[in-house]
């Protein structure tokens, strides 16, 4: 290789190209290498942008009655929403205008500005699911029938808000234990399963089904109907902080159900039909949710908003993304169905598989029949968020 300035040979490795050889014969000349450019992510579309109310399919056509009702769940969601600056001229509007008779469509249209939520790569349409609040036999006493116990957090759970170290990660908290000095992961759903019998003590609660209780904890909270005739609702206290594992999944990768098999009726069928395999099954979800107690009060348990949810006008949403709070117009489908379901929900819960702009759970209510229909529910849907006139939303979303 013929010699080369310094700076010369500095130029060309830097430029990706190696030294060049003995120039050859002219006819021969190649020229040296392009270095391919390295291709630049596109930006993440913002979950929040500007539509309009001709945008919301079925908006005009909405019933009045229908409107009404949620307008209801608004005056709820204003207990815990009035004292925020977003929203304390629009509940205090909303307050004054249930005194007297009003158009509920023009009041709505007058107050809000529609945003349509919109996912990382730009599509719009999303997934819709159904939960419902499960009803289950349970006993304040351990005993024959009841061995499942339901827990309170543990004391040795330590939940650590990452906002207040880093503000960019609000609604961000990091759950562990001590370990020596070390702050390591909380206990998986199997390593939980293996301290039970020495932390039977504190247990509030014992039920009857363990994957009837599984159902409960993937709800997030439910009624337990005691031995004694009493009924008390327990609601979400807090979690294990391990990802949300869907079991429907689990099977379908395993070859145990077909897709379109693997609904809660579908799992409930397998789990009569393998007995000794029950508990791998709720392992391979390592999520764990720890309760309290609760009145039964009102139509449904408090979501994470404060209120009780309403059925068929609560849906749970990604607070990150969508404000908890807003009213959000839904357009999708009823459970397996092709039906319209288009409605002005209003965004009163959260959830752990909840994520995403365009992400919804809808709740359908309390018992049986609430829960055949959630259980089915695994619709696309779109969603807008309805805020008040006036306010911009933030860079990545939710305030």
């Amino acid at each position: 290789m013929p010699y080369l300035p310094p700076l010369l040979l500095l130029l060309t490795l830097l430029a990706g190209c190696a030294a060049p050889g003995p120039r050859p014969a002219p006819e021969a000349a190649q020229p040296c290498p392009v270095c391919p450019t390295p291709e630049v992510p596109k930006p993440a579309a913002k979950p929040l942008q500007d539509a309009t109310w001709a945008d919301l399919p079925g908006w005009s056509e909405a019933a009045p009655a229908d409107l009404v009702a949620s307008f209801d769940a608004f005056l709820a969601s204003c207990n815990a929403l009035a004292r925020q600056p977003l929203w304390k001229d629009t509940c205090g509007a909303a307050r004054a205008a249930q005194q007297e008779p009003f158009d509920v469509r023009a009041w709505f249209e007058a107050r809000f500005q529609p945003w349509v939520l919109v996912n990382p790569d730009g599509s719009r349409e999303g997934l819709v699911t159904g939960y419902y609040e499960p009803v289950v036999k349970g006993s304040r006493k351990r005993g024959k029938a009841y061995g499942i116990p339901v827990f309170a957090p543990p004391d040795d759970l330590i939940t650590v808000d990452l906002a207040g170290l880093y503000p960019e990660l609000k609604h961000m908290r990091l759950r562990g234990r001590i370990e020596g000095r070390k702050l390591v992961p909380y206990y998986s759903r199997a390593e939980w399963g293996r301290q039970e019998s020495r932390r039977a003590a504190d247990a509030l609660l014992w039920v009857n089904d363990p994957l009837d209780f599984f159902f409960l904890q993937i709800q997030g909270s439910g009624q337990v109907q005691l031995s004694d005739g009493g009924r008390i609702r327990i609601g979400y206290a807090d979690q294990n902080g391990h990802p949300y594992r869907s079991i429907g999944k689990w099977l379908i990768d395993r070859g145990e159900l077909k897709a379109e098999q693997a609904s809660m009726q579908g799992i409930r069928q397998w789990a009569e039909n393998n007995p000794g395999r029950l508990q791998e099954l709720l392992n391979a979800n390592p999520s764990l949710v720890f309760f309290r107690e609760l009145p039964v009060a009102g139509n449904g348990p408090p979501g994470a908003l404060g209120v009780a949810l309403t059925p068929e006008r609560s849906i749970a949403v990604d607070r990150r993304t969508t404000p908890l709070g807003a009213p959000v117009w839904l357009d999708t489908t009823q459970p397996l169905s092709e039906t319209p379901l288009r409605r002005l929900m209003l965004a009163q819960d959260t959830g752990g598989a909840i994520r995403g702009p365009v992400r919804a759970d809808f709740y359908w209510g309390s018992g049986l029949d609430a829960g055949a229909k959630a259980g089915r529910m695994k619709q696309k849907g779109r969603m807008w968020a309805l805020l008040p006139k006036g306010y911009a939303p933030e860079e990545g979303g939710a305030p």
